[in-house]
């Protein structure tokens, strides 16, 4: 299951929210994202 943070209070999100509407359910806020499970590393060439 993909869950998505709120980018103002920074809660979880479950998806089957995201699927009715694009707002936190706590704060209101319209910026959400989902978080990584890996950390990726770029190297510099």
């Amino acid at each position: 299951m993909v869950d998505y943070k709120c980018f103002d209070c920074e809660k979880k999100v479950g998806l089957e929210y995201i699927k009715k509407k694009v707002r936190c359910p706590y704060c209101g806020s319209k910026m959400l994202y989902k978080q990584r499970t890996v950390s990726t590393k770029v190297k510099a060439v």
